[in-house]
């Protein structure tokens, strides 16, 4: 009886939420552990499908960083980064859309179709869904007056984002599962996007109720690693400021900064080794990671 209690109490403090968010967006990015353990992996597709049972509208946007490298060094091919990016030239191109828009986003929508949703792939190609324009690094070197491009090949950044074949999705209650591709119809070139900046910019273009990030640790942490529940958009910006925010963190924070300054409601940075992240983090008082907010 002391179980059944505990299990109705856990749907009762869901019902305020289900109640907020049902016909909303919530756009997540999915990447890290929890594309990898295969508990986590069937925990996250449970998540996905129970969020379309009830009514609201998930959007998934997948990374796929390792898989990338790990069929790159199968071809004997050298994976080189600048600042955290991969330089993608055409060759490596092609193996990342193989790789993204075919062997991993198949996978991650088969996953929720065998957990009972109805899920559908595609890149950023299909409906014209990402725009993409060629990314360009500038760094800064003593030895030039000016800022030195560094070309990075087929590394784009967000142009636009055309959102009708989502909405098409969405009326015939499907889930969208999105390969960060871009493509530039005019120069004819496809794009390797960062899988965090997709899923901003497509959560800012649908008026998301909820932009989640999906990572490896708990969230963003203090000086004394405690994991801080909440920030504002001035206190995220001091902590970046005074270095308590840094590293791979920080684009992952003004990514959420962006969304939430841009009509996102809520945007969350939460710990994806945890089973049921999503659910947990939507349905439960305390949640599971750092929610950001314009105010």
């Amino acid at each position: 009886m002391i179980h059944a209690n505990t299990r109705a109490s856990t749907l009762i403090e869901a019902l305020p939420y289900l109640q907020r968010f049902a016909g909303q967006t919530i756009v997540i990015k999915y990447g890290g552990n929890a594309m990898v353990e295969e508990s986590l992996k069937a925990s996250f597709a449970m998540d996905i499908t129970l969020l379309k049972q009830v009514g609201i509208n998930p959007v998934i946007v997948h990374g796929g960083g390792p898989q990338i490298g790990q069929l790159l060094a199968k071809i004997g091919k050298e994976a080189k980064f600048i600042d955290g990016m991969r330089v993608t030239d055409s060759e490596t191109m092609d193996v990342v859309e193989m790789v993204l828009a075919g062997r991993v986003n198949k996978e991650i929508v088969a996953n929720i179709n065998r957990a009972g949703g109805k899920a559908v792939g595609l890149s950023g190609k299909d409906g014209g869904l990402i725009c993409a324009r060629k990314l360009q690094l500038e760094k800064n070197s003593p030895e030039l007056d000016v800022p030195e491009i560094i070309d990075l090949g087929h590394v784009g950044q967000v142009h636009a984002i055309h959102t009708d074949i989502l909405t098409l999705l969405e009326k015939d209650r499907f889930i969208p599962v999105i390969a960060p591709v871009g493509y530039h119809k005019d120069a004819g070139q496809s794009y390797n996007i960062n899988a965090d900046l997709v899923a901003g910019a497509i959560a800012q273009a649908l008026k998301a109720e909820k932009l989640i990030l999906l990572t490896d640790v708990a969230g963003v942490l203090d000086n004394n690693k405690q994991l801080c529940s909440s920030f504002t958009a001035q206190k995220a910006r001091d902590w970046i400021a005074n270095g308590t925010i840094a590293g791979g963190m920080i684009p992952k924070v003004n990514c959420c900064l962006d969304a939430a300054e841009s009509g996102v409601q809520r945007a969350h940075i939460i710990d994806g080794r945890v089973p049921h992240a999503v659910l947990l983090e939507m349905f439960t008082d305390e949640g599971v990671g750092t929610v950001f907010s314009s105010d």
